[in-house]
């Protein structure tokens, strides 16, 4: 999963070379991944989510 820098309502968020929607928080991004099948991913998980334009904590009001 990609969570792409953030942008003007959200991050956009790409599972498996899919575009899964754009995220405006941390919730949105776990049902994603719900949706995926992978409903017990940690969102800190360097092996599964790539984070670009700032990690976990970083969304367009913070910008």
């Amino acid at each position: 999963m990609i969570g792409h820098a953030s942008q003007p309502g959200g991050r956009r968020v790409t599972i498996r070379g899919e575009d899964a929607g754009l995220a405006t928080g941390q919730e949105d991004v776990l049902e994603f991944l719900r949706r995926a099948g992978l409903e017990d991913a940690r969102l800190d998980d360097p092996e599964l989510v790539e984070w670009r334009g700032g990690g976990t904590k970083v969304w367009p009001a913070q910008i």
